[in-house]
């Protein structure tokens, strides 16, 4: 090749760069905004939330019989026994973080996806330890999959929700969604949470708050006089069992949820939900759960379902609205067990070893004998329980400072039962507590033009108050003890028993 030739490429090339880089000058000027709500706002829609929280926690326990206690009082034949001395616990400063990344995607006429995916972690942390290895109460002695994102467990990035929805069948209005469902942080816990409702897509979370994976078909139909109104059929699996042998006896079977909500009035002043929940043939442990065999935490042993105890009611009614200023619910709730007679033999190795460590000679015996079942004792396996619930609260939001305060109370009665694991409570989920508990809150806004649609930031300072009347709070298993029996060996607890329990905590929210 000539050197002229050399020299003319080279020339070409440098030509071929100046306009490349004005060409991509050119592109960042230009109206970026624009071009994405042309190209991705009409079919695709991407948001989320961040939350840095920080708790202090104290709670107490009574004096008590732990399992291991009584084992070592019927042991020693006529000896003195000694129960657990009541103990103060205390976290002066859990700091977690938490993110979530929403998704919405319409792929065809009236067909589109949703998905929202969590990470929940504590400082410091890459398990779930922190918050479950004392082992206080059920739906936080470990994580599974009804709770997944919503207990602090690891920086993984886990599945919340995801579903696909086809809406207006056949130009009704009739809509059917399947997948994994919107079933966490529903009405009416959006208010303290500074959430907005998201509809026809949610259940009211102080019966269910659980992430679980099925199906829903709603009707919505134009009643005047009943503006809003729309009626659902859900249907869900709490537990797969897999492979059976179908000619056996008293297998492990799914567990599955149906329910029903009917909403007569929907309206921005006021909303009324009605709702039916069924749980069958409810396993007798949530699967995968880790608990701690001894006093020190130091041995696990690893719980999966065993039995089904049999089935679970819950009947609910919600009313909540907006006066003026002034935002508003009250629920009430009744659950109804319908055991089996069958005992929960996935805890029959974890009694086991506690009672080989307590010393017992017979614990394999002993531990078989003792199994509970369907919120009754070994000796009651067959009797029926009704439990009730009711939750009252507001909001007043102070529009010229952006500030909002508000106040809760919940009650739940002695054999209450609520499926609300995915509660966003530290100590365990408020709305399945049985005895009081109180929430006082301020919410202050950030006063900062948003970038994003739904860009909003604020500062959250709660106070919640644990008056535990029972034990056994948020569990199925087992009965449920008044706190002044706990001084009956006839009584001892796996769990130990909290009485009183605070927690202050502030967060900083950023939703975009």
């Amino acid at each position: 090749m000539r050197f002229a030739d050399v020299n003319f490429l080279e020339e070409e090339m440098k030509a071929m760069k100046k306009f490349l880089l004005a060409v991509f000058a050119v592109l960042l000027l230009l109206p970026v905004k624009s071009y994405a709500e042309q190209q991705v706002a009409p079919w695709l829609t991407i948001g989320g939330d961040y939350q840095a929280r920080l708790d202090y926690l104290q709670g107490s326990t009574p004096t008590y019989w732990s399992v291991t206690d009584a084992a070592k009082f019927a042991g020693s034949r006529g000896a003195v026994g000694a129960a657990t001395a009541g103990q103060d616990y205390r976290n002066n400063s859990l700091l977690t973080n938490r993110f979530g990344l929403d998704i919405q995607a319409k792929a065809l006429q009236n067909v589109s996806v949703k998905a929202r995916l969590l990470m929940y972690k504590v400082w410091g942390s890459d398990s779930s330890n922190p918050v479950t290895s004392h082992m206080f109460f059920l739906d936080r002695a470990g994580v599974f999959d009804g709770d997944l994102g919503h207990v602090p467990s690891s920086d993984f990035v886990n599945v919340d929700y995801a579903y696909a929805t086809w809406s207006n069948i056949a130009d009704l209005p009739v809509w059917f969604s399947i997948g994994r469902r919107p079933s966490t942080n529903g009405v009416p816990g959006n208010l303290r949470r500074n959430a907005v409702n998201i509809g026809s897509a949610g259940v009211p979370s102080f019966l269910i708050d659980y992430a679980f994976d099925g199906l829903s078909i709603g009707y919505a139909p134009y009643i005047e006089a009943l503006p809003g109104a729309y009626a659902k059929f859900c249907l869900g699996k709490g537990f797969d069992s897999g492979f059976i042998n179908h000619d056996a006896l008293n297998q492990l079977h799914d567990t599955t949820m149906v329910g029903i909500q009917v909403v007569p009035y929907n309206t921005d002043a006021l909303e009324v939900q009605l709702q039916w929940n069924r749980a069958i043939d409810i396993f007798d442990a949530p699967p995968d759960y880790q608990l701690p065999t001894d006093a020190t935490g130091g041995v696990e042993m690893t719980l999966n379902p065993t039995n089904n105890l049999g089935n679970i009611d819950q009947f609910g009614a919600t009313g909540f609205g907006k006066i003026k200023n002034v935002n508003y619910f009250v629920a009430g709730a009744l659950s109804v067990t319908h055991p089996n007679g069958q005992q929960a033999g996935a805890f029959v190795p974890f009694i086991e070893q506690a009672l080989v460590n307590a010393g017992d000679p017979h614990a394999a015996a002993d531990a078989q004998a003792s199994a509970p079942g369907l919120l009754n004792d070994a000796q009651h396996l067959q009797d029926n329980h009704t439990g009730w619930a009711f939750y009252v609260g507001g909001r007043y939001d102070i529009d010229a400072t952006r500030t909002k305060i508000g106040a809760e109370y919940n009650h739940g009665s002695r054999n209450w039962m609520a499926f609300a694991p995915a509660g966003d409570d530290i100590w365990t989920s408020k709305l399945g507590t049985r005895g009081n508990v109180y929430e006082v809150y301020v919410i202050q806004e950030l006063h900062v033009k948003p970038i994003s649609k739904a860009g909003l930031a604020f500062f959250r300072l709660g106070y919640q108050y644990y008056d535990f009347e029972n034990t056994g709070s948020n569990s199925w298993v087992g009965p449920s003890t008044a706190m002044n029996e706990l001084n009956n060996p006839a009584n001892a607890q796996l769990f130990a028993p909290i009485k009183n329990a605070n927690d202050i905590y502030l967060t900083f929210n950023v939703n975009f």
